[in-house]
């Protein structure tokens, strides 16, 4: 694969990480339960971390990482949404959550599906993936939380 589309793939999957941990940071500002503000913390600099990993293969392959959030990406619009729900309540944040993340797993996998990624790109989109559904997995086990 080109390195032009390698970057191109990274600098996707960035600003996608930037709406997440965007999205993750005003729902645990925004949440009343506890338990779920200091998950939501967590997963705010879980998308950080994500996101200096493809930073540093974004300049390895050549390329420069893009600076924010994409608005015109589909998980952006899922990520911006949490705003709205932000009159209704804790359990509205929550669902926007799990549809958040929900779009953010299905992301990774049509990057791993789509595309012919170097071993070490490849690695890394896994490995996030795999972190992306254990927090989906999570969040699905903490849905009473929000009654």
């Amino acid at each position: 694969m080109e390195n032009d589309k390698v970057v191109s793939i990274l600098n996707d999957l960035l600003t996608k990480n930037y709406d997440a941990e965007k999205g993750y940071k005003e729902a645990a500002e925004k949440i009343e339960h506890t338990s779920l503000r200091g998950y939501f913390e967590n997963q705010s600099k879980n998308r950080y971390d994500f996101g200096h990993e493809i930073k540093g293969l974004i300049s390895k392959y050549g390329g420069e990482p893009d600076k924010g959030t994409s608005l015109a990406g589909d998980l952006h619009r899922t990520w911006i949404s949490i705003r709205d729900a932000f009159a209704t309540g804790d359990q509205a944040i929550y669902d926007e959550c799990i549809r958040g993340e929900e779009a953010f797993s299905e992301e990774y996998g049509d990057v791993l599906e789509d595309a012919v990624l170097p071993q070490d790109v490849r690695d890394t989109v896994v490995k996030q993936k795999l972190s992306v559904d254990k927090a989906l997995a999570s969040l699905r086990v903490m849905e009473g939380f929000t009654s």
